[in-house]
């Protein structure tokens, strides 16, 4: 017997956002925010400065399978589960006694054996919630129960004083993800060169669409005036992302290669930037996943580690600071269904990469598969206690006030502050 193909009514929807172009779209509008060409900015008069921490949220939309990317291979129920999509056991990379890595995941190897690279399994929510969009407020709002609209980004910002921002910037412009939510400013664009003011010659001598707009804003003493003086500042602020080099013909030529070449030029320019967001998409597969030779999730894998061994690369001397985790809503199930697509299920693996991290090991309480057709992959490590390690080795961050209400447990998945 196998599980229903038939995916949950929901996943019509959620195929129609996760396979529009990461870098298309409309501009968000979020907070005290002004619209400069194809990129939204919320603005305050602070002006920005170097960041010594940078962390990068990459969200992969639609639940991806963990179990594909990081495979209990010595747990029989794996393979049971799966007699077509299970990846062979002899084809795993940094193998240990339980996991292995998808062969596609092969360009991260290097950074997994340089001890940057790690993946901590079994994590997830405190209680299963198989709907995307539900799932996916609630675990960029992090705070369960509250009635508050605020994301956990938004709160770790706020933990700064500088008030600038370029603190807090989303590539892929659009709405901002409900982790970067709330009352502290935020930013976002398609990418480095959208962020200016539409029609301003920069190039002349006159700027005359800037002049403009100073006549008609200088001397608007209200909100709004306020608000448009600073979003030059802000703008101003932004030259030097602006003047990095564009390495994008170094990345996959896919929606993810291109935006973590944005996110490199925003790093690289040195412009205060603490925390960017950027998404994956395409991981509802509840058909046709595929084998190692071929199919949607080699894809999709495969597009994963190229884009973020070249970003790595792309970093230059600002790699040190930059710190990357990937977060999905939830997982697949471990039985594969009729369509050998995999259907909605709970637990899932986290990854992270870069400064701080103690790569080169697997890291979670392995709970165990079964082989029902149901059966899901049982949560250990709740999620907040991995990003919890996150925010305070590399920010000294309060927990109790980014992840309201939680108490952490260990992970050891980094290093001290």
């Amino acid at each position: 017997m196998t599980s229903s193909p038939i995916p949950d009514a929901c996943c019509a929807d959620f195929l129609r956002l996760s396979r529009r172009s990461l870098l298309g779209g409309a501009a968000a509008l979020v907070g005290t925010t002004t619209l400069v060409g194809t990129a939204s900015v919320t603005t305050s008069a602070a002006a920005a400065s170097p960041a010594p921490a940078v962390l990068v949220v990459l969200s992969l939309r639609g639940a991806c399978d963990g179990l594909s990317l990081v495979v209990p291979h010595a747990d029989p129920a794996y393979y049971a589960g799966r007699p077509s999509i299970a990846v062979p056991a002899d084809q795993l990379l940094a193998a240990d006694e339980m996991f292995g890595l998808h062969p596609q995941l092969a360009p991260l190897v290097p950074l997994w054996d340089a001890g940057r690279l790690a993946a901590v399994h079994a994590t997830g929510l405190p209680v299963p919630n198989r709907s995307h969009f539900s799932a996916m407020e609630e675990v960029e709002d992090a705070d369960p129960g509250s009635t508050v609209r605020t994301g956990w980004l938004n709160r770790l910002i706020g933990t700064d004083a500088a008030g600038s921002p370029l603190q807090g910037f989303n590539i892929g412009g659009g709405v901002v993800p409900t982790s970067l939510f709330g009352p502290e400013e935020v930013m976002s664009a398609w990418g480095v060169d959208s962020l200016k003011i539409s029609g301003d010659d920069d190039a002349g001598t006159t700027r005359r669409r800037r002049t403009s707009l100073h006549t008609l804003w200088d001397g608007d003493r209200g909100p709004l005036g306020e608000a448009m003086r600073s979003m030059f500042g802000a703008i101003d602020d932004f030259e030097p992302a602006r003047e990095t080099a564009d390495h994008r013909d170094s990345y996959p030529d896919t929606d993810l290669g291109r935006a973590l070449a944005e996110v490199a030029r925003v790093i690289r320019g040195n412009v205060g930037v603490e925390v960017i967001t950027v998404d994956q998409g395409d991981w509802d597969m509840h058909s046709d996943v595929g084998t190692v030779e071929d199919g949607r999730l080699r894809r999709n894998a495969e597009d994963l580690a190229t884009s973020l061994a070249t970003f790595f690369g792309d970093l230059g001397d600002q790699a040190g600071k930059v710190t990357l985790v990937t977060i999905s809503e939830f997982g697949r199930r471990v039985v594969e269904n009729a369509s050998q697509g995999l259907d909605h299920s709970y637990g899932n693996v986290m990854l992270l990469a870069g400064a701080g991290v103690r790569g080169g090991r697997y890291y979670g309480t392995w709970p165990g598969l079964t082989d029902d057709d149901d059966a899901d992959l049982l949560v250990t490590t709740d999620y907040r206690s991995v990003l919890c390690e996150v925010v305070t080795s590399r920010f000294g961050a309060s927990t109790a006030t980014v992840f309201p209400g939680f108490s952490p447990e260990s992970v050891g998945v980094m290093t001290s502050l």
